[in-house]
């Protein structure tokens, strides 16, 4: 049964990077389609970056050319490389998983539908 689990979150200044890892207790290669998904409280969860196969990636336009997702099949691992980031960029950041056929959806769709979810990580940026 497939898990997740999210690291790498923290606080830092706006302009500075993160790197978030979301550790898969199972092969992900292929058959899922996972993504990053973050939420701010009192406010929806909102899609940031998929990935279906080794490298069909989709993108939230506010994370667009800052924010890269990669999935490393054999370390299980799914990445997420923040760069310039801003004070709204500020959230708990989850990774989720769900069937491949799923990744056809919409970004916010998909904050719903894909249901194989990490417990998350705080992202603080300050201004």
């Amino acid at each position: 049964q497939l898990q997740l689990e999210e690291s790498g979150g923290g606080s830092v200044q706006a302009g500075g990077s993160l790197r978030l890892s979301c550790s898969a207790s199972i092969n992900i290669k292929g058959r899922y389609c996972m993504g990053w998904f973050r939420q701010v409280s009192g406010k929806e969860r909102e899609g940031v970056a998929t990935v279906v196969g080794e490298d069909v990636a989709t993108y939230a336009d506010s994370v667009k050319g800052r924010f890269t997702i990669a999935k490393d099949p054999d370390k299980k691992i799914l990445s997420l490389q923040m760069n310039n980031l801003k004070a709204e960029d500020t959230a708990a950041y989850y990774c989720a998983a769900g069937p491949d056929f799923l990744c056809g959806l919409s970004l916010s769709e998909l904050a719903t539908r894909l249901t194989v979810r990490g417990q998350g990580t705080q992202v603080t940026v300050s201004s």
